[in-house]
């Protein structure tokens, strides 16, 4: 029996909602290798039938105005966390690394960027103001009618803009402006929790543990200190004063962790931090043809790739030719990633490329060993495949994201200063190449991290669409994140108490004193 026209199309709209269920999601993204993993996630929820609108400026360079997967408006701005500005920082960095102490790089690591701080963060201000002065932009913003804002805190541009909006928050974090988020939001104590920066392990000795609360206090002066006296002008433009920035920035409803235990040392947590170490990664994709043939002719040797981040292209001559004379002497074949002047040392083995497909030829059976500075998606991909590393780290995270990896067996750390002193960059190499614990290691680790009930990105899609759906997810975030540091810590109530001890033996005191006295004045009456 055939059904009427009207009856089809009305059974196809009431059976449509039961499998439609696309949300809209407002992106306020970082750019360079931030932005890298942010797309990815975000190319997953467009799969998904999710509708993504992202906010750039006009001096975006790794953020595109057109992509098939999202739309977005892109903000005037005069100023940035541009090209320019990054390869500067990435330039002093590289340059104080080469020549200075331990005590040194240290002290300028964690004091002397005060400066870079407060120039990158006043010019992520200045993008928010630039959105929420816009009224036209603000008024299309407004009847878009969002779920929830997704936003990498490392900034906190996106925070202040889903208070203003009154939407749910979702963060894909690691940093939380200049500190590893979980220091916000969990319970950190710093006697085996090492502080970014501090090359520091879990297992610290005493002066290590000095150095760990010393640097926690340097990081926290930033983040709770100079962060706030940036922010809060905006928030109390836009929010009004009784909008505290410290609040607002830890008020994320669910927190997407690009880390697990496998990579990170285990800690206290929180029932809303969501661990998704490693959702970027997946199975390799045959190679170009061209690759792959380069890696094909390396026969039983096997190959090499050196890539060094996005944001460093370029190296000083010296020791772009100290690298490109050691990989010389070998028998692997090298790809490696690299947009300076070709070294004058550079030997027939070594293939160099503006970008090569990281993933993919970590994923390749002939791969030997990945000379990385320590990115946090490169870690994860190392990890992801079991290839063993040797690090040059660099800035930031790098040096403590391989000391990960190297305190499990499966790295070698040099310093840039070291590379150029008694072959030591071809020795570390060697050495990594012919002791099979390196890759032994690195495989275990790559058992343990894909040994997992659900993959890492199916849990970031799940929460991020848990939030729409309940339009926020309140019942998870702890108290703490509304309270003040001594009621926090019991301070108050520690004082309180101590008040009260005091009280009660100074009462008891003056009654045993008055009671002596009396006894003793009675006693002298008898006699």
């Amino acid at each position: 029996m055939k059904l009427p026209l009207c009856c089809c199309v009305l059974l196809v709209l009431l059976l449509t909602p039961s499998f439609c269920h696309g949300g809209n999601i407002l992106v306020f993204p970082a750019e360079g290798s931030h932005w890298i993993n942010m797309d990815i996630l975000l190319q997953a929820l467009h799969s998904r039938g999710h509708s993504l609108t992202v906010l750039r400026s006009t001096k975006s360079w790794y953020i595109k105005e057109h992509a098939p997967h999202y739309k977005s408006f892109t903000v005037p701005v005069e100023r940035s966390i541009d090209e320019k500005f990054i390869s500067k920082t990435v330039a002093d960095f590289l340059q104080f690394e080469r020549g200075a102490l331990p005590l040194t790089s240290f002290l300028f690591s964690s004091v002397g960027v005060i400066g870079v701080f407060f120039e990158a963060h006043s010019a992520v201000c200045e993008l928010v103001s630039a959105v929420l002065d816009d009224a036209a932009l603000m008024k299309t913003l407004n009847e878009s009618k969002f779920d929830l804002v997704l936003t990498d805190p490392c900034w906190g541009g996106g925070a202040i803009l889903a208070k203003y909006l009154n939407l749910p928050l979702v963060y894909n974090v690691r940093w939380l402006t200049p500190m590893e988020a979980h220091f916000s939001i969990a319970p950190s104590p710093l006697s085996y929790v090492p502080v970014t920066g501090s090359g520091n392990t879990d297992r610290m000795t005493f002066l290590q543990r000095v150095k760990n609360v010393i640097l926690y206090l340097v990081t926290y002066t930033q983040n709770d200190v100079l962060a706030k006296q940036i922010y809060q002008p905006t928030c109390d433009k836009y929010l009004g004063p009784d909008h505290d920035f410290n609040q607002i920035k830890t008020d994320a409803d669910i927190w997407l962790m690009r880390s697990d235990f496998v990579f990170d040392y285990p800690r206290p947590t929180m029932p809303n931090v969501v661990y998704m170490g490693g959702f970027q990664c997946k199975p390799a994709k045959p190679l170009p043809e061209h690759l792959e043939e380069f890696v094909q002719s390396s026969g039983e040797h096997g190959f090499i790739i050196l890539s060094l981040g996005t944001f460093i292209n370029e190296l000083p001559d010296d020791l772009a030719n100290e690298i490109a004379a050691a990989f010389a002497k070998l028998p692997q074949k090298v790809i490696w990633r690299y947009k300076g002047k070709r070294p004058a040392s550079l030997g027939n083995n070594t293939l160099v490329v503006d970008w090569m497909p990281q993933n993919d030829l970590l994923g390749h059976p002939k791969i030997k060993l990945f000379v990385a500075h320590g990115g946090t998606n490169g870690v994860q991909e190392t990890l992801y495949h079991g290839v063993p590393v040797v690090g040059l780290p660099l800035f930031f995270d790098q040096y403590d994201n391989l000391l990960r990896l190297q305190e499990r067996g499966g790295a070698k750390i040099l310093s840039v200063s070291t590379v150029e002193k008694d072959d030591s960059f071809l020795k570390a190499i060697q050495e990594v190449l012919t002791e099979p614990s390196y890759r032994m290691n690195m495989q275990r680790l790559s058992r343990l991290h894909r040994d997992q009930q659900v993959k890492p990105m199916d849990k970031a899609l799940f929460w991020i669409e848990f939030v729409m759906r309940h339009k926020g997810a309140a019942h998870l975030k702890a108290q703490s994140y509304n309270m003040s540091w001594f009621s926090y810590h019991s301070v108050d109530v520690v004082l309180f108490l101590t008040a009260a001890v005091l009280l009660v033996t100074l009462t008891s005191f003056m009654f045993i004193r008055c009671l002596f006295r009396a006894v003793c004045k009675h006693k002298v009456k008898y006699e």
